[in-house]
């Protein structure tokens, strides 16, 4: 049975009380639920693996209460690192760098590499502070579908799997965070977010976009954040139905000019849609639709990170998964 906590103070000791006790327990984070583990306990940590039905090789991110921590974890803590720390957390911003001796090579899926991460969510923070060490963090859903937004989402597909959830409402970004590599020469944006390029540009002096093959890290595989249900990528204008006696679900800005079963309306802005892309696909896919319809937004820099997301989570029209980078792979 899962507990459902709530975010008051009782529930949280109950929280940091199961984490001690090498539990998993789903927190919220800005960006979406994470299923946290103690990051220090090796049978905590398998448990994550096996609940989420997650890749052994698949790294974990490792979330933890301030900067000061990252040579806790870190071997080389490079002044770009304390840089964009300073600029971005708490906040949607990961960072990889190579990992201390004593790091799990559970948590790394055996690279010399770390990520890490200081999340902003008052909850997730609170627990931090009171368990005292790192936690190790994916989404808390079965591995490669839709991300959690919402307490309820946890519930809905880790029932029976976990010792509880605490509600902290819905994320209020919905994107997974923006992973940055700085464990080369150079850093490297391996998995963008709504901490964008151009804003993590500010603080350092160039990015490479290409050169030795990047470590692996989460949420980079060429289908990822998938509905259950099939699910298709199609252009805003597209003039005719693309499958005929299906129910059809579709997720766009604005209306197209033939007929569907569902429609859910989704923002015109990209911050707005971010927040809700995940809670509609879940919606979506618990529907009573056949297939469902993702119409692509406008290919623009500020919806780069909306596209990543939709891509990953759809097949094109011709049935074929996009060929995303797989950054050698949350």
């Amino acid at each position: 049975m899962m507990l459902h906590l709530t975010s008051c103070a009782s529930d949280l000791a109950v929280a940091v009380d199961l984490l001690r006790a090498g539990e998993l327990v789903a927190l919220p984070t800005e960006t979406v639920y994470g299923l946290a583990a103690d990051a220090t306990n090796v049978g905590a940590v398998h448990a994550i693996f096996h609940a989420k039905g997650r890749p052994a090789d698949h790294p974990l991110i490792v979330h933890i209460a301030a900067a000061e921590q990252l040579p806790v974890w870190a071997d080389e803590v490079p002044e770009a690192a304390w840089r964009l720390a300073s600029a971005f957390w708490p906040g949607p911003l990961t960072l990889v760098l190579p990992a201390a001796p004593a790091v799990s090579p559970l948590l790394t899926g055996g690279q010399t590499t770390i990520a890490l991460r200081v999340p902003a969510h008052p909850v997730f923070q609170a627990v931090l502070r009171q368990f005292g060490r790192g936690l190790a963090a994916p989404s808390a859903n079965p591995f490669g579908r839709i991300s959690p937004t919402t307490a309820a989402h946890v519930q809905c597909h880790l029932a029976g799997r976990i010792a509880a959830v605490v509600d902290g409402g819905p994320c209020p970004v919905g994107i997974e965070s923006t992973i940055v590599d700085l464990s080369g020469d150079q850093p490297r944006i391996l998995r963008p977010g709504m901490i964008t390029v151009e804003a993590v540009a500010q603080h350092l002096p160039r990015i490479a976009t290409t050169g030795a093959p990047a470590p692996r890290v989460p949420g980079t595989l060429a289908s990822h954040y998938a509905p259950r249900k099939p699910c298709f990528r199609i252009p805003i204008d597209l003039h005719k139905e693309p499958f005929s006696g299906q129910r059809l679900g579709l997720l766009a800005t604005r209306p197209v000019n033939w007929p569907v079963a569902r429609f859910w309306p989704m923002p015109a802005y990209p911050e707005d849609y971010a927040r809700v892309l995940y809670s509609t696909l879940h919606q979506a896919d618990a529907s009573d639709c056949d297939v469902l319809l993702i119409a692509l937004p406008p290919d623009e820099p500020s919806w780069a990170t909306i596209q990543d997301r939709i891509r990953r989570a759809t097949r094109s029209l011709d049935g074929s998964p996009v060929s995303g980078t797989r950054a050698g792979h949350l």
